[in-house]
């Protein structure tokens, strides 16, 4: 029989959601629901009210559901994927003490510095254990009420089934989990706060499910009790599974909120500059991944000069402009940077000019920065022998030809899209189909009818890709020379 299945992706910009069909492998139904941040923060902060995420999940569902392919009583899973590295507190009573810190979330700059003093490695200042120190030093108060300590999409699958746990995919974000091991790690939880251990949830296996919806759960996402749900996972975790990443060979770019490149790897992979992270995989595996945090926020930020003026319209003007944007470059870190770990720096934009103070110049010059900063993490994974022939490029950046096309030029590296580009919320239904099929089948075998490529490569091109290796050069020395001391020069 035909069967059915949900899936969620809860991101910092919003939560998407899709509706798989096991006779067909395709997507039947899409649907997504659009949110921001708390404002008004001081600076470096950055902060959601997790009801939030519960309320879009909640009416992503009931449009899904309402979709005339969807059949209510054929649901047989649901799955969450969700934002790593975000900080959750329960108190006793399993209420959300504060406001959530997320993956983008800066403040914690200070804190980040002392844990990688003691551990002796540069850990990135998105980690969980960063926010979690954080909260110990800075609101006593609320860290004595804490009792469950919880990242974002495992505070969902709470709400859906009434169960804590977590995976050990996203749980590779915390900075507390030994991804070699697949265990939570005592010498940092010792640092911080032995209190941590009984902080923790439970580790859910690959293939095994975090619940079933209970009475609440089912409320929620208008289905009835008892539907399973999934261990869930972080989007990157999740994105590998909708976009391939499940065995050897492809390399997976997001250009969303955060910028990644992933792949899959049978063994484990560290990096003691800590710039590619030792994350295991959803499936049993392992995924060394870059993060870099200027990305789409960028772009967007770039196209908002112009509230008048389209993606389309925009990317138009930035083609018709020569690459290097005729002397114009944008060093993007608008929000401090992950990768390279730069957590207070700001953004520079150099080489103005009469003749390319303009909307196509500029927009051009912000894609071409976080390119430019993405490439410079990708360098770093090929500098530990992974892999790297072909890219595939998910995300709401991998819609705009040009910058597919740039990133082609950038890695020298040929560029094809995937047909879903919510590969987050595709790779969240495919882990709740494998998890119904009791886990033990192979989940490539599984993903395989649903990740498709679209039409078209771009491949590099000779002359501009000449033009960039330049332009990576003095990217990576004006970034040098505008932070002399932020990093070890070796890292470069």
């Amino acid at each position: 029989m035909t069967k059915q299945f949900l899936g969620f992706d809860v991101g910092t910009q919003g939560t998407k959601g899709v509706v798989i069909d096991s006779g067909s492998g395709s997507v039947v139904a899409r649907a997504s629901r659009s949110y921001g941040t708390i404002t008004g923060l001081p600076p470096g902060a950055s902060e959601q009210d997790p009801q939030m995420w519960l309320d879009a999940v909640s009416a992503v569902s009931q449009e899904l559901l309402s979709d005339p392919a969807v059949r209510t009583d054929s649901v047989a899973g649901v799955g969450v994927s969700g934002q790593q590295h975000g900080l959750v507190v329960l108190d006793e009573e399993d209420e959300v003490i504060r406001a959530a810190k997320l993956w983008n979330d800066t403040s914690c700059a200070r804190e980040c510095d002392s844990i990688s003093a003691f551990q002796g490695w540069q850990m990135p200042i998105s980690y969980t254990a960063t926010k979690v120190l954080w909260l110990k030093e800075h609101e006593p108060e609320h860290w004595e009420r804490t009792r469950a300590i919880l990242l974002p999409h495992d505070y969902v699958n709470f709400a859906l089934t009434g169960r804590m746990s977590m995976e050990p995919g996203d749980a590779s974000g915390t900075g507390f989990f030994d991804p070699v091991r697949r265990a939570f790690t005592d010498s940092l939880i010792e640092f911080i706060d032995p209190g941590i251990r009984e902080m923790l949830p439970p580790l859910t296996p690959p293939g095994e499910p975090a619940g079933v919806l209970d009475e609440r759960g089912a409320a929620l996402l208008g289905l009835r009790p008892g539907v399973l749900v999934s261990a869930g996972a972080g989007d990157n975790m999740a994105s590998a599974i909708g976009s391939g990443a499940t065995e050897p060979g492809p390399v997976i770019v997001s250009l969303g909120t955060s910028g990644t490149c992933f792949e899959f790897s049978d063994q484990p992979v560290f990096d003691p500059k800590g710039w590619v992270a030792a994350f295991c995989d959803s499936t049993g595996g392992w995924l060394p991944l870059v993060t870099v945090m200027s990305m789409t926020g960028v772009t967007e930020q770039m196209r908002g000069l112009w509230p008048d003026e389209s993606h389309e319209s925009l990317t138009a003007k930035a083609a018709s402009v020569p690459p290097g944007a005729d002397g114009l470059m944008l060093v993007p870190y608008l929000g401090g940077e992950r990768t390279p770990p730069l957590p207070e720096a700001t953004g520079t934009l150099r080489g103005l000019t009469y003749q390319n103070l303009a909307p196509g110049h500029l927009f051009r010059a912000a894609i071409e920065g976080v390119t430019l900063n993405l490439a410079w993490g990708i360098a770093r994974m090929a500098d530990l022998g992974l892999p790297m022939s072909a890219l595939r490029v998910v995300g709401g950046g991998a819609r705009n030809p040009l910058w597919r096309q740039i990133l082609a030029n950038v890695t020298e590296l040929p560029v094809q899209r995937l047909l879903e580009p919510e590969s987050a919320a595709l790779g969240a239904a495919i882990q709740a189909q494998w998890t119904q099929r009791g886990g033990g089948d192979s989940v490539t075998a599984i993903a395989r009818p649903y990740v498709r490529l679209a039409g078209g490569v771009e491949s590099p091109q000779p002359a501009a890709s000449r033009m960039y290796a330049q332009l990576r050069e003095e990217f990576v020395d004006s970034v040098l020379r505008s932070h002399p001391g932020g990093f070890s020069e070796s890292t470069a």
